[in-house]
């Protein structure tokens, strides 16, 4: 590595952490602010390619725009004899695969905990108006003290640049966790995310994957027509509720899913005997228009046995109830208007004497 050792007489690097079809990822020094960072830097054959050279900046100018404490922040990229690069927060910890292929599958409340923070991230990179395009379990980080951090948006698209009727010949996605839309060749949308957090859910729980095949064009088959087993026939533990849910958001149809990674994590947090206080709620980037998306409204709960429902006065004692004013005023109003009639009958058969 002594030719590629430093970036922009900047960055060393210092050791491989891993590698992808794109690119592989260095544990680096920042020379300059003295810190530790990751730098990805893309594969020699892809940074000579014109087309990806653009794909890359494009990437990560939309992924420095998210600042969410569940997501790697992006420092910088550039470009260095040839070599495009980014550079990206260092996270001390591992992956959520690696934790799965040592553990098995997890409680319902580590899985509750954890798929919350990474709704969060990915929410709110939804509202950004950005989406994913290839959640994975790898692309999870946990940390010693279980913040969960959502990595490599390097296939991020802006929703703005995508047609609906757009079909590619390339798929996005990991063939184990992306959606059936994105198995199709059609263009990806939140709604593709949440089926991607769906997968990696039914993983956590049961310790399987919904699908399996020898082949990527078997999985993709699978993903858009098989049949799912029943995630408590794999994890009696799993509650009925928690079942339906997870089934929703791997419906073949992204209009029966959640739309957005939020409307699925606030669903989860629903069914958490308590949310997770790591994950914050934070307002889309500035320099990217949020995109509004309908919220439901919280449905009341029914009183506990033994507990009397609130009157009115009691839910606000300040509520002035200007129906019942109004209706009084009208009946005041028209029963003062009665008087005068009364007394004109009155004297027109009783006239006074002159």
């Amino acid at each position: 590595m002594p030719e590629m050792n430093i970036l922009n007489n900047r960055y060393q690097l210092e050791q491989p952490l891993g590698s992808g079809g794109m690119a592989v990822v260095y544990r680096a020094r920042d020379l300059m602010l003295e810190r530790t960072v990751a730098i990805k830097v893309l594969r020699a054959d892809f940074s000579r390619d014109a087309a990806f050279r653009e794909h890359f900046r494009q990437e990560a100018r939309a992924a420095a725009n998210l600042s969410h404490p569940n997501i790697v922040t992006v420092h910088d990229f550039g470009l260095d004899a040839g070599r495009l690069f980014i550079v990206m927060e260092h996270v001390s910890g591992t992956d959520l695969k690696s934790l799965l292929q040592k553990h098995g599958r997890f409680s319902i409340a580590e899985t509750l905990s954890l798929l919350i923070q990474a709704c969060a991230g990915v929410g709110y990179a939804h509202r950004a108006g950005l989406v994913h395009c290839d959640l994975k379990p790898q692309n999870m980080l946990i940390t010693p003290d279980q913040r969960l951090k959502v990595v490599d948006f390097g296939i991020a698209r802006a929703l703005a640049s995508i047609r609906p009727d757009e079909k590619a010949e390339v798929v996005w996605g990991s063939p184990q966790y992306f959606s059936p839309e994105q198995a199709a060749g059609l263009a990806p949308s939140p709604a593709s995310d949440v089926y991607s957090l769906g997968v990696m859910m039914y993983e956590m729980l049961t310790g399987q994957l919904p699908f399996t095949a020898s082949s990527s064009t078997e999985l993709a088959r699978l993903h858009r027509q098989g049949i799912l087993k029943a995630p408590r026939q794999l994890n009696p533990a799993i509650p009925p509720a928690l079942e339906q849910i997870l089934l929703k958001v791997l419906a073949k149809e992204p209009a029966a899913r959640y739309r957005t990674a939020d409307q699925f994590g606030r669903v989860l947090m629903t069914v958490q005997p308590h949310a997770d206080p790591a994950v914050e709620e934070v307002p889309p980037p500035q320099s990217l228009p949020p995109r509004a998306s309908p919220v439901p409204r919280p449905t009341p709960s029914p009183s506990a046995p033994g507990q009397s429902r609130p009157t009115r006065s009691e839910v606000n004692p300040l509520e002035i109830d200007w129906i019942t004013i109004a209706l009084g005023l009208i009946a005041f109003i028209a029963v003062g208007g009665l008087i005068p009639f009364f007394l004109w009958i009155y004297f027109v058969f009783n006239p006074p004497i002159r």
